[in-house]
Parts: structure tokens; sequence; C-alpha cells
């Protein structure tokens, strides 16, 4: 198992949430990443879908979680894929390859969106904190 996870949404720094200080508290910044897909607004938050063409790139940060097993647990639940939740998922968590800013390749736990998506509503840039 990976102690590592790519966040590229409400979890990042500079995002004043609960969950995101709870990350930070549990793992340590490696810096920021990215990883092939498209992102896209939801609703107030993103999600990541698997890339269509070589260009597809979402921007994010990149933690060494301390505890895996339990900050992904209480994680999993906050993105609604615990086994309780309604089916489809909103989210599915996946090993994907992150690329760190020094061109690193690690696998890490990254969040992808289980829903249909209005294609108008992308996030062309890749970068939600900059909204388009």
């Amino acid at each position: 198992m990976s102690d590592r996870i790519f966040v590229y949404g409400t979890l990042m720094r500079g995002f004043d949430h609960p969950m995101s200080k709870l990350l930070a508290s549990g793992a340590d910044f490696l810096g920021e990443a990215s990883c092939r897909g498209r992102l896209y607004m939801v609703a107030h938050y993103p999600g990541l879908l698997h890339a269509t063409a070589e260009s597809d790139i979402v921007y994010g940060d990149l933690f060494r979680m301390r505890d895996p097993d339990k900050l992904l647990a209480v994680l999993d639940d906050y993105d609604g894929i615990g086994p309780a939740e309604e089916q489809p998922t909103l989210y599915l968590r996946e090993l994907l390859p992150v690329t760190s800013g020094d061109g690193t390749v690690t696998q890490a736990w990254t969040y992808i969106y289980n829903r249909p998506v209005i294609e108008t509503k992308r996030i062309v840039s890749g970068r939600f904190l900059q909204g388009g």
C-alpha cells in the first residue's frame, strides 16, 4: 500500500476546510505535483476524471501520510466512498502515477470522480484554486 496521496481540490494546502487541515496534520507535504487527468467543477468542489489526451493534466499537492490506513478511512468517508454509501459512489480511490516538481514519478492515492460531468464545467487549466 502506498503512503502517498495526491489531492487536487478541497484537501489542498491553502484551502480553509477542516479536512485539508486534518490531512496537513496527519501527513507531510512533499510538494506540488501533477497527474494525467481532466478536472471538472462538480459543485463547490472539483472532480478528476481519467485523461483522454496527452495534454490532460491536473495539478495539486502530494503528501506522505504518517498512518495511511487511519487517514484514508477518514478521507474515504469524506469523499463518499465508504461501504454504506449510495451506489455508484461519488468517488473512487485509485493509485495513479503522479509527477513531482522535480520530475520524479511515484504512485499515489487519488480520488477519481465517479459520476457524469457537464463538459462545459471543465477546469481547463487543471488548477482548482485558480478556477479556470
